[in-house]
């Protein structure tokens, strides 16, 4: 795998909680553009690789490469200003700033290549936002705080996004506008991880899948045969 193809890319990756190995020799590759679905039951380690890349779980790999330079060892902040963009399962928004604060919040400088997030190219992408710029995240329905959360991370103008869960909990509408804007990203060129259990919502948006099972990846290649075929698909999660 040469690492110009790939926005990101994984080799050999091993994650620890404390002392209980939570990843084993897991192989990860996304090419520029792509989305990604990251497919496994909970607990199959989806949240652990996303942190393990990030810098935020003890990890060691044989390769960590974004964007064709190594952030393996980097801290997770010196990751995320490279341009990698995170969106963990629990949300992290501040319930006590505006949906216009929390997006300041989330600003970066531009970056060569990537078109500029602002505001306005934010409240297009999610216009359920743009009608409560001056409330409080608390007073938002967890769909909203899930958009506000993606929103936010674009503001930080990501080269790539890891997105753990995006449609977890949510109500179906929500989910569906969740996927529209996923795929408003894609026409723009992000290149994106999307962890999820949720398979219609990644058979909506992902050409590709890798499948972990206790740590382990059990597939890797097309989404669609395995949406076209269930014991196919429950083989691979593991049973």
């Amino acid at each position: 795998m040469s690492g110009h193809d790939h926005m990101l890319r994984v080799e050999g990756l091993d994650a620890w909680y404390g002392r209980a190995r939570a990843l084993f020799g897991v192989d990860l590759a996304l090419k520029r553009g792509e989305v990604l679905a990251l497919i496994g039951r909970n607990g199959a380690g989806k949240s652990t690789l996303m942190k393990a890349v990030m810098g935020l779980v003890t990890a060691k790999a044989n390769a960590v490469e974004f964007d064709g330079a190594s952030i393996a060892g980097l801290p997770a902040h010196a990751i995320a200003r490279a341009g990698l963009g995170y969106v963990p399962e629990e949300r992290r928004i501040f319930t006590n700033l505006t949906v216009a604060e929390n997006l300041s919040t989330g600003r970066q400088r531009p970056r060569d290549g990537v078109a500029e997030w602002t505001p306005e190219r934010i409240f297009d992408l999610f216009p359920n936002l743009a009608e409560m710029q001056n409330r409080s995240a608390r007073e938002m329905s967890g769909g909203e705080q899930q958009m506000l959360a993606v929103a936010r991370t674009l503001m930080g103008n990501p080269k790539a996004l890891l997105l753990d869960e995006p449609s977890e909990g949510l109500a179906p509408v929500i989910v569906d506008a969740m996927a529209e804007a996923v795929m408003a990203l894609k026409r723009e060129g992000l290149s994106i991880v999307l962890s999820e259990q949720n398979l219609r919502f990644a058979g909506l948006i992902c050409e590709t899948a890798t499948v972990l099972s206790s740590g382990a990846v059990t597939y890797s290649g097309p989404l669609k045969p395995l949406l076209d075929d269930h014991d196919m698909l429950e083989d691979k999660l593991g049973l």
